[in-house]
């Protein structure tokens, strides 16, 4: 496994819809194992293609509270086939978007289908922050980022903080 280097905003990249994977290969399973080992060095509870600069519809969540009991779920062309009409509004923070929170609000409960690491059709039907988190890594397969899902002012604020960091860099 390899830690890779994740795309920060306002890279292009991170702007893109990403294409559907045509199978679960070895190759889909590196990039998932590559993507699950930076999402835990970041530390972070879900990561997209996308935000290691690949344009992959594969999407990798892990959102236990105890990362001595890791448990990921890694989804190829992940799709969210239900969303309940109850709304939650979670503060969200982005990989991509150091240091960067708002507060987004989504369906509380979806159903996704998906490839699983073996390339197997799944449902899964997911409910409070892991299904916020699952909606916000699909929001980035289809190029949104969860600050186009708040104001216009506030996402302003947070890309000119995000250009002056990246800047500095």
């Amino acid at each position: 496994m390899t830690i890779r280097e994740i795309v920060i905003a306002p890279d292009p990249v991170l702007k893109k819809v990403c294409d559907p994977v045509d199978a679960v290969d070895d190759g889909i399973r590196t990039l998932m194992d590559d993507m699950l080992e930076t999402m835990y060095k970041a530390p972070g509870i879900g990561l997209a293609a996308c935000q290691i600069g690949v344009t992959k519809r594969v999407i990798v969540v892990d959102v236990s509270d105890d990362k001595e009991e890791k448990r990921p779920y890694c989804m190829a062309n992940p799709e969210i086939i239900w969303e309940s009409e109850e709304y939650s509004a979670y503060q969200e923070g982005c990989l991509s978007l150091p240091e960067q929170y708002a507060e987004v609000e989504r369906p509380a409960a979806v159903r996704i289908s998906y490839l699983d690491r073996e390339g197997k059709r799944q449902e899964l039907e997911a409910t409070d922050l892991l299904a916020t988190c699952i909606q916000h890594e699909i929001d980035h397969l289809n190029g949104v980022l969860f600050i186009d899902h708040i104001s216009k002012l506030k996402r302003g604020m947070i890309m000119k903080k995000l250009k002056k960091l990246t800047a500095n860099q």
